[in-house]
C-alpha cells in the first residue's frame, strides 16, 4: 500500500468514528500542512499511521476544547504533534493568544502529553531535519530492538549528547557516554557526518578530524 492509499484509508476510517463537531474539525483541521507532514515526515518514519490521530481533541486549562494536529499513542506516550505556519502563530497573533498557547502547552505538559511543534517551512522545505527530530524524540519512548533500530538510536544518542554538551563533540565525548572504544566513537562520528547530520569542527594539521559539531 503506498501513501496515498494508506492516507486515505486512515483517514476515512476516523471520519467513520467521529460526529458533530469533532467529524467537521477533522475535515476542516487536516488540509494541506498536515498532508505534508504526514507524506514528507510521518510516513518515512514509520511507514504507516497506526496509533496516530489526527485533530486530536484534548481539553485546555479552562476545560475548552483544543484540536491538535496529530497524537501519537502508544503505551506510557501522548506525543502531541502541531505544524505550525509563521504567519498564525508568529506574525498575526497577539500577546493574549500567545499567553494562552504558553497556559495550554505547559498545561498538557503537566496532565502527561509531551507536545513537539515543527514550522511548516521546515517540514516543506528540510523534511530530513523533521525526521531525524521527529526519531530523536520517539527514541525516548520506543524499544529499539532490531539492529538496525538500535544503530539508530545510537546515532541519536550521539546527537542528543552533542546538543547536551552545547559545544563541539570528540570522539572522547561519545567513547566515554556509551563506553566503547575510541575506534567505535570516531566510527559513529564519521556516519552521521556522511548522512550530513554532523561536520568537522577541527581538524589537526595531518588531517585528522579532532571535533564535530
Amino acid at each position: 500500500m503506498n501513501f496515498e492509499q494508506a492516507h486515505a484509508a486512515w483517514l476515512e476510517d476516523h471520519l467513520k468514528r467521529r460526529k458533530g463537531e469533532r467529524r467537521s474539525r477533522l475535515e476542516r483541521g487536516h488540509a494541506h500542512a498536515e498532508k505534508l507532514f504526514a507524506r514528507n515526515i510521518w510516513w518515512e518514519v514509520k511507514g504507516n499511521f497506526d496509533h496516530l490521530h489526527p485533530e486530536y481533541e484534548v481539553a485546555d486549562w479552562r476545560g475548552r476544547p483544543y484540536f491538535a494536529d496529530f497524537c501519537y499513542r502508544l503505551g506510557r506516550l501522548k506525543l502531541l504533534i502541531e505544524i505550525k505556519g509563521y504567519s498564525t502563530h508568529v506574525r498575526d497573533m497577539d500577546r493574549t493568544s500567545f499567553s494562552r498557547e504558553c497556559n495550554r502547552e505547559t498545561f498538557l505538559t503537566g496532565i502527561g502529553y509531551t507536545l513537539i511543534s515543527f514550522s511548516y517551512d521546515d517540514v516543506n522545505a528540510q523534511p530530513d531535519l523533521c525526521i531525524t527530530l521527529l526519531k530523536l524524540v520517539l527514541s525516548n519512548f520506543e524499544p529499539q530492538t532490531m539492529p538496525s533500530e538500535r544503530t539508530i538510536f545510537a546515532e541519536n544518542e550521539v546527537l542528543r549528547l552533542a546538543l547536551h554538551l552545547a559545544r563541539p563533540i570528540r570522539p572522547i565525548d561519545v567513547a566515554k557516554h556509551f563506553g566503547i572504544n575510541h575506534r567505535t566513537a570516531v566510527k559513529l562520528l564519521q556516519t552521521l557526518t556522511a548522512k550530513r547530520k554532523m561536520r568537522p569542527s577541527r581538524i589537526s594539521q595531518g588531517g585528522k578530524v579532532m571535533s564535530y559539531e
